[in-house]
C-alpha cells in the first residue's frame, strides 16, 4: 500500500516528516521540562505537540488512511526517541533494545511497502 504517489514528490510526506520531528522535539522537551518545573521546555512541549498534531491533521487531509499514517508517525517517533535516549540522555543499551528498535523500523517498512 503506497498512500502517497511515488512518481512525484507529495507534500503529504513532508507533513508526515514534520509531524514526526515535532513530536520527537515535544517529547525531548518533556524530559527537559523536569515535571513542568522549567518554563521554556514546558512551553515548548505544548508548541511542538500542537505542531505535530497539526501536521498529522494535514497528512490525514491529503490521505484518509489513518491506520498506516498514524502507525508510521507513532513508530518512527518511538524509534527516534529511543535512539535519542541512548545517545543524548545516556540510557542503557542492550541487545533486546537494539532488536526491538530494528523490529519497529521493519514494521514501518512493512506497513508502507508490503500491504
Amino acid at each position: 500500500m503506497y498512500f502517497f504517489n511515488q512518481n512525484t514528490f507529495n507534500v503529504g510526506w513532508l507533513y508526515l516528516a514534520l509531524g514526526i520531528i515535532f513530536e520527537v522535539l515535544g517529547t525531548v522537551c518533556m524530559k527537559l521540562a523536569e515535571g513542568f518545573t522549567k518554563v521554556v521546555p514546558s512551553v515548548l512541549v505544548f508548541i511542538f505537540y500542537g505542531l505535530a498534531l497539526g501536521a498529522l491533521v494535514m497528512v490525514l487531509k491529503k490521505n484518509g488512511e489513518i491506520s498506516s499514517i498514524y502507525a508510521i508517525w507513532a513508530s518512527a517517533g518511538t524509534a527516534l526517541i529511543a535512539l535519542i535516549g541512548i545517545i543524548w540522555f545516556k540510557e542503557t543499551v542492550s541487545p533486546v533494545k537494539i532488536i526491538s528498535l530494528l523490529l519497529i523500523i521493519l514494521g514501518i517498512i512493512g506497513l508502507e511497502f508490503f500491504d
